[in-house]
């Protein structure tokens, strides 16, 4: 289901990669993504301590989920990211490019004080609309 990016020229441009707002036709249906976390298809944890690896795994994750209700991470209209370090903004973007190729998801992301599992460095949560 292709979005739109809604840019206005009333707010900044963003700082990281994330539209100001998007745009999805609904006539496809809503997915609606839980929390992913660095948690691997065998139950371990990718990347303990390494950011960049988690949030590969994160974003994999994702992935595999849309791709379950039968779409693509282009059909992501909204993340919500939680961090434990909010510093990691920019590494955590760096890797987001990578997958979110097409118009970029809006999004939220907040730094938390902590995860269920303590190794844990980011939860990522989605919306799709999946045609």
């Amino acid at each position: 289901m292709p979005k739109q990016e809604i840019v206005s020229a009333e707010l900044a441009e963003p700082n990281g990669h994330f539209a100001q707002a998007t745009s999805a036709e609904a006539h496809g249906r809503f997915v609606f993504i839980s929390g992913m976390t660095a948690r691997n298809a065998e139950g371990g944890i990718t990347g303990v301590g390494d950011i960049t690896a988690q949030t590969h795994q994160v974003c994999q994750n994702l992935k595999a989920a849309v791709e379950a209700a039968g779409g693509t991470l282009d059909d992501i209209a909204r993340v919500d990211v939680y961090v434990l370090d909010i510093g990691q903004f920019d590494a955590i973007h760096a890797v987001r490019r990578q997958y979110f190729t097409g118009v970029a998801p809006a999004s939220t992301m907040v730094e938390v004080s902590r995860f269920v599992r303590d190794d844990y460095l980011i939860e990522i949560n989605a919306i799709a609309v999946v045609t």
